[in-house]
């Protein structure tokens, strides 16, 4: 069987996934298919048959242009209270398939998507995520992703996304 990327479905099995973190888990248990049929956001799986070995979710989002870098906020117009980004919600490894590079294969696949619908279809300068624990800020950091002040947010520019070469 082939592993795929591919958006959550009735054919994938939920209740099994456990990374142990019950927020995570539990969201993908019983929240996410709500949040999909809401268009809270978008869900995409890492699956092989109907196991899922990972999940992230996407949506819009906007941040305050004052928790912006001074760098990313000049190039921005000052009219602009919020910036339009998009959210990674969350992004979660199964713990049985920790270890394998799948987290990084997940981020990797959320950032291309992100990038390619803003550059298509909807304005973002960025994505942002909302890291859980110092494990998930260490895990950003290493793909460049910057901490935003007095939010507890991190971001990674469109612009670093691009260099990327997804």
């Amino acid at each position: 069987m082939s592993v795929k990327i591919e958006l959550l479905n009735a054919t994938l099995n939920k209740k099994d996934f456990s990374c142990g973190k019950p927020l995570l888990d539990n969201y993908l248990r019983t929240q996410a298919g709500q949040d999909v049929k809401r268009k809270l956001c978008v869900v995409f799986t890492l699956s092989e048959g109907a196991t899922i070995k990972g999940y992230y979710t996407l949506s819009n989002a906007s941040i305050p242009a004052v928790l912006m870098p001074d760098a990313i906020k000049k190039k921005m117009p000052g009219s602009y209270e919020a910036l339009p980004v998009t959210l990674l919600g969350r992004l979660a490894i199964d713990s049985k398939f920790k270890g394998q590079g799948l987290g990084a294969i997940l981020l990797l696949d959320a950032l291309k998507r992100s990038f390619d619908i803003a550059v298509r279809s909807l304005g973002s300068i960025g994505v942002v995520v909302d890291p859980l624990d110092d494990d998930a800020v260490a895990f950003y950091e290493k793909f460049g992703f910057i901490l935003l002040p007095d939010s507890g947010k991190m971001f990674l520019p469109m612009a670093d996304i691009a260099e990327l070469g997804l």
